[in-house]
Protein backbone atom coordinates (compact mmCIF):
# COMPACT_ATOMS: atom_id res chain seq x y z
CA UNK A 1 0.00 0.00 0.00
CA UNK A 2 1.60 3.25 -1.13
CA UNK A 3 0.56 5.82 1.43
CA UNK A 4 2.39 9.04 2.21
CA UNK A 5 4.48 8.19 5.29
CA UNK A 6 6.45 11.27 6.33
CA UNK A 7 7.69 9.40 9.40
CA UNK A 8 9.92 7.31 7.14
CA UNK A 9 12.19 10.38 7.05
CA UNK A 10 13.14 9.96 10.73
CA UNK A 11 16.48 8.12 11.06
CA UNK A 12 16.56 4.95 13.12
CA UNK A 13 12.79 4.92 13.57
CA UNK A 14 10.42 2.19 12.47
CA UNK A 15 6.81 3.14 13.09
CA UNK A 16 4.55 0.19 13.82
CA UNK A 17 1.85 0.98 11.30
CA UNK A 18 -0.68 -1.24 9.52
CA UNK A 19 1.93 -2.44 7.01
CA UNK A 20 4.36 -3.42 9.78
CA UNK A 21 1.53 -5.09 11.67
CA UNK A 22 0.66 -7.29 8.69
CA UNK A 23 4.33 -8.11 8.05
CA UNK A 24 4.97 -9.10 11.68
CA UNK A 25 1.67 -10.76 12.55
CA UNK A 26 3.06 -14.27 13.18
CA UNK A 27 6.25 -12.98 14.80
CA UNK A 28 4.15 -11.00 17.26
CA UNK A 29 1.78 -13.93 17.82
CA UNK A 30 4.79 -16.09 18.69
CA UNK A 31 5.95 -13.45 21.19
CA UNK A 32 2.51 -13.30 22.79
CA UNK A 33 2.53 -17.08 23.15
CA UNK A 34 5.40 -16.64 25.60
CA UNK A 35 2.94 -15.24 28.13
CA UNK A 36 2.12 -18.85 29.03
CA UNK A 37 4.64 -20.70 31.21
CA UNK A 38 4.29 -23.95 29.27
CA UNK A 39 5.14 -22.16 26.01
CA UNK A 40 8.17 -20.46 27.56
CA UNK A 41 9.39 -23.90 28.69
CA UNK A 42 8.83 -25.38 25.23
CA UNK A 43 10.68 -22.47 23.62
CA UNK A 44 13.62 -22.74 26.03
CA UNK A 45 13.80 -26.51 25.51
CA UNK A 46 14.08 -26.30 21.70
CA UNK A 47 13.91 -22.81 20.21
CA UNK A 48 14.11 -23.92 16.58
CA UNK A 49 11.36 -26.50 16.95
CA UNK A 50 9.04 -24.06 18.74
CA UNK A 51 9.68 -21.31 16.19
CA UNK A 52 8.96 -23.85 13.44
CA UNK A 53 5.37 -24.04 14.66
CA UNK A 54 4.77 -20.43 13.66
CA UNK A 55 4.16 -19.14 10.12
CA UNK A 56 7.04 -16.68 10.36
CA UNK A 57 9.56 -16.08 7.61
CA UNK A 58 12.96 -17.73 7.87
CA UNK A 59 14.43 -14.26 8.36
CA UNK A 60 12.10 -13.56 11.30
CA UNK A 61 12.99 -16.90 12.90
CA UNK A 62 16.70 -16.20 12.52
CA UNK A 63 16.32 -12.71 13.99
CA UNK A 64 14.65 -14.26 17.06
CA UNK A 65 17.35 -16.91 17.37
CA UNK A 66 20.02 -14.19 17.10
CA UNK A 67 18.07 -12.01 19.55
CA UNK A 68 18.50 -9.24 16.98
CA UNK A 69 15.65 -7.04 18.13
CA UNK A 70 16.39 -4.27 15.64
CA UNK A 71 16.01 -6.82 12.86
CA UNK A 72 12.82 -8.17 14.46
CA UNK A 73 11.38 -4.64 14.44
CA UNK A 74 12.37 -4.13 10.79
CA UNK A 75 10.57 -7.41 10.03
CA UNK A 76 7.33 -6.29 11.66
CA UNK A 77 7.96 -6.98 15.32
CA UNK A 78 6.44 -4.70 17.91
CA UNK A 79 8.66 -3.88 20.89
CA UNK A 80 5.76 -4.44 23.31
CA UNK A 81 5.55 -8.03 22.08
CA UNK A 82 9.30 -8.54 21.63
CA UNK A 83 9.97 -7.85 25.32
CA UNK A 84 8.34 -11.23 25.98
CA UNK A 85 11.47 -12.81 24.50
CA UNK A 86 13.65 -10.88 26.93
CA UNK A 87 11.41 -11.84 29.83
CA UNK A 88 11.69 -15.49 28.77
CA UNK A 89 15.48 -15.10 28.71
CA UNK A 90 15.49 -13.30 32.08
CA UNK A 91 16.76 -10.08 30.50
CA UNK A 92 15.51 -6.65 31.57
CA UNK A 93 13.90 -4.24 29.13
CA UNK A 94 16.68 -1.76 29.90
CA UNK A 95 19.25 -4.35 28.86
CA UNK A 96 17.32 -5.18 25.70
CA UNK A 97 17.03 -1.57 24.54
CA UNK A 98 20.64 -0.80 25.41
CA UNK A 99 21.78 -3.54 23.03
CA UNK A 100 19.41 -2.16 20.38
CA UNK A 101 21.19 1.18 20.80
CA UNK A 102 24.63 -0.39 20.52
CA UNK A 103 25.46 0.61 24.09
CA UNK A 104 26.17 -1.27 27.27
CA UNK A 105 23.42 -1.15 29.86
CA UNK A 106 25.11 1.35 32.20
CA UNK A 107 25.96 3.82 29.41
CA UNK A 108 22.40 3.56 28.13
CA UNK A 109 21.03 4.16 31.62
CA UNK A 110 23.23 7.22 32.08
CA UNK A 111 22.23 8.59 28.67
CA UNK A 112 18.55 8.26 29.54
CA UNK A 113 19.04 9.81 32.98
CA UNK A 114 20.85 12.67 31.23
CA UNK A 115 17.88 13.45 29.02
CA UNK A 116 18.18 10.88 26.24
CA UNK A 117 19.90 10.84 22.88
CA UNK A 118 21.01 14.16 21.40
CA UNK A 119 18.86 15.56 18.63
CA UNK A 120 22.01 16.31 16.62
CA UNK A 121 22.22 13.82 13.79
CA UNK A 122 18.81 12.39 14.69
CA UNK A 123 16.40 14.79 13.03
CA UNK A 124 15.38 13.98 9.48
CA UNK A 125 17.13 12.02 6.77
CA UNK A 126 16.68 14.85 4.26
CA UNK A 127 18.43 17.23 6.71
CA UNK A 128 21.33 14.79 7.08
CA UNK A 129 21.66 14.51 3.30
CA UNK A 130 21.77 18.31 2.93
CA UNK A 131 24.34 18.59 5.71
CA UNK A 132 26.53 15.91 4.10
CA UNK A 133 26.37 17.78 0.78
CA UNK A 134 27.19 21.08 2.53
CA UNK A 135 23.90 22.67 1.56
Amino acid sequence: MALDKPYLDVPGTTVFDAEQSRKGYWLNQFCMSLMKAENRERFRADERAYLGEWAMTAEQRQAVLDRDLNRCIALGGNIYFLVKIGATDGVSVQNMVSTMSGMNEEDYRQMMLGGGRSIEGNRYLHEQERQEKGI
